[in-house]
């Protein structure tokens, strides 16, 4: 009788421990099945939470370095543009006036684009960040059409300088 006392104990011990530990369980991991989690040392991984991956975009030759060589390229170029322009007239040579128009506006904005990437990020600002990029595009739009305008029409950028640093 005493043998049966103690399988009984025992049995009901290791149930009650079992409940217990059933009971104990999160709520979360109780609704989720088993597949939804792999166990790792620090802990089982739920898909769908913080623990998740930040996703990486995939690399791209025309925005890694085909984009820095083009900068660099823009950059390095106006320097010699800029010399001809002003020792030309702008008048006279209407296509290097519109070269250095373009270049300038476009200069600037992979400079302010930059600042737009870095600063206002979608991710941290998802309202105000896409809004800042739009509202740049528009901007650089909208200031190539004045710089053509200007060009066409009107003296022309390096003619406007000359008579601006002359007054």
């Amino acid at each position: 009788m005493s043998a049966a006392l103690v399988a009984r104990s025992a049995f009901n011990r290791n149930v009650a421990s079992a409940l217990a530990r059933r009971s104990l369980r999160p709520m979360a991991l109780q609704a989720r099945g088993a597949a939804d989690h792999a166990y790792v040392p620090g802990g089982p991984i739920y898909r769908g939470s913080v623990n998740d991956p930040t996703p990486f975009p995939t690399p791209s030759k025309t925005h890694g370095s085909y984009h820095w060589a083009f900068e660099r390229l823009l950059s390095a170029g106006l320097v010699p543009l800029t010399v001809a322009a002003f020792a030309t007239s702008g008048t006279a040579y209407p296509i290097l006036d519109g070269l250095l128009g373009v270049s300038l506006v476009m200069h600037s904005h992979i400079g302010f684009d930059s600042i737009v990437v870095d600063y206002l990020h979608p991710r941290k600002f998802p309202r105000i960040g896409p809004l800042a990029t739009w509202t740049l595009r528009a901007t650089t739009v909208a200031v190539l059409v004045g710089v053509y305008q200007f060009n066409t029409n009107d003296v022309g950028l390096t003619e406007l300088i000359v008579k601006a640093w002359h007054a």
